[in-house]
């Protein structure tokens, strides 16, 4: 039986550790799930469902304070954001309690029969397999719609961060669900397939790498099993030569670096017209050198905090030292600080071409790449030229030319003036090798339901 180990990456020190369960503990909670879903989704009424749903957003807000500091202490994040996470996670849980109902509602169809119509039906045990970026928000991103549309949940959380995964079950829980409506799973990535394959489980979420998804989704595909997957990101952040720069440069050092630059929507490549680009350089880089301060992430004062894990940080820059030997060059950073913890200096990287693992590969840390564009047709074809296709932004001053690229580039959403987020409201997930699926508003909590046609005469 292997262990799960804790550890905080700003002091690399062991906080907790936990014995991953065994085969038969797993099918246990797997078939309770299975017969809990009986109850919660064809006996419990949506309005109950919706009950306990806003019942979690003031429970989340009632304990924001211990639960962001789990965060910190398990996966680096600083503490303001930790607490803007949890914040996010409440929201999400009044958006589908209010919103749910209407989302989930018959839909009247006019045909040739009495009465046609499509209904939005549970479909029964849903896995979600989580990354550790955002333990909370990720969780509860899949978690809420599906359990308000009436399927039980399972929950294979990030190996690193296990005391979030049993604080989360431990929210459900004192917010008054049922046993085994929402369960926790102490397992390694090792019995993912173990649980794929379960007669129970019905369909899979996953939020994680390219080589994550291509492998559950085989799994599940073998097996006839609905997945949603939201995977890498290689976000393109555009700045055409009319746009306010002073804004732009104040976005890029956002959207690059929040969270330590450790999102999959993150802004990673800023293609700035030639004729302003080393206006934009100079101020990123003035902007990057003088915002960050390295430190305890628990601090207020704190703006660089560490990345999660030792092994993130050595593969990060290996990505950044192998495109410097094809010929990229660093403008900053592009080295680990020399103190405890998993500190990375925000670096900024030039000369990139398509060669190098800067531009073809996710960089999953505080690393931007800026690229020369000749015009705003030259722009969109850089940022379509990887695999990836979740998010990426627009920063200009002409709505019309920003509207026609934003229609033309190949991404699950793109943003005009503003760098990518996720919002409740609106469908939220990628193309390509950034997956398929979408989470979050009316079309997130339909993906697991049995859309299905009832027809009368």
């Amino acid at each position: 039986m292997s262990m799960m180990q804790s550890i905080n990456p700003a002091t690399n020190e062991l906080l907790a550790e936990f014995e991953t369960w065994d085969d038969e503990t797993v099918d246990y909670v797997i078939t309770q799930a299975g017969y809990m879903f009986a109850d919660w989704g064809k006996l419990t009424p949506i309005e109950d469902r919706c009950l306990l749903i806003k019942r979690v957003a003031d429970t989340l807000r009632d304990d924001a304070e211990i639960l962001a500091e789990l965060i910190t202490l398990e996966m680096g994040k600083p503490h303001r954001e930790a607490l803007a996470e949890i914040e996010k996670s409440a929201w999400l849980c009044e958006y589908y309690a209010e919103n749910g109902p209407s989302h989930l509602a018959d839909e009247m169809i006019e045909t040739d029969a009495s009465k046609s119509y499509v209904a939005y039906l549970p479909l029964g045990v849903i896995l979600g397999v989580m990354p550790w970026n955002f333990p909370f928000w990720q969780v509860f991103r899949f978690a809420v719609p599906a359990l308000l549309a009436g399927n039980t949940a399972l929950l294979k959380h990030a190996s690193n961060v296990p005391q979030c995964a049993l604080a989360i079950e431990e929210v459900f829980r004192k917010s008054g669900f049922p046993d085994h409506v929402f369960s926790n799973l102490m397992i390694g990535s090792d019995k993912v397939e173990q649980v794929i394959r379960h007669k129970m489980v019905r369909g899979v979420a996953l939020t994680g790498s390219e080589n994550a998804g291509r492998k559950v989704a085989a799994i599940a595909g073998s097996e006839l099993k609905k997945t949603v997957l939201e995977l890498g990101g290689s976000d393109a952040f555009i700045v055409l030569e009319d746009a306010n720069f002073r804004e732009a440069v104040d976005a890029a050092v956002k959207g690059r670096f929040q969270n330590m630059g450790q999102s999959c929507i993150a802004s990673k490549r800023f293609i700035v017209d030639q004729m302003q680009a080393d206006k934009f350089i100079e101020m990123f880089k003035e902007a990057v050198e003088s915002h960050f301060v390295a430190g305890n992430p628990m601090e207020k004062s704190t703006t660089l905090a560490p990345m999660a894990r030792q092994d993130l940080l050595d593969e990060l820059h290996n990505q950044v030292m192998r495109s410097v030997e094809l010929g990229a060059k660093i403008v900053t950073g592009g080295y680990q600080l020399d103190r405890e913890g998993c500190y990375y200096a925000p670096t900024i990287l030039t000369d990139v071409t398509s060669n190098m693992p800067a531009f073809s590969e996710e960089l999953f840390g505080p690393v931007a790449v800026v690229l020369k564009s000749s015009e705003p047709a030259h722009a969109l074809g850089i940022a379509n030229g990887v695999d990836f296709g979740l998010g990426g932004s627009i920063f200009t001053t002409d709505m019309a030319t920003a509207e026609t690229m934003a229609r033309g580039m190949e991404s699950g959403a793109t943003f005009v003036n503003s760098i990518s987020f996720s919002d409740p409201r609106m469908p939220f997930g990628g193309i390509k090798n950034s997956g398929y699926g979408r989470e979050l508003s009316a079309q997130g909590i339909r993906e697991f339901t049995n859309i299905k046609s009832i027809w009368m005469k």
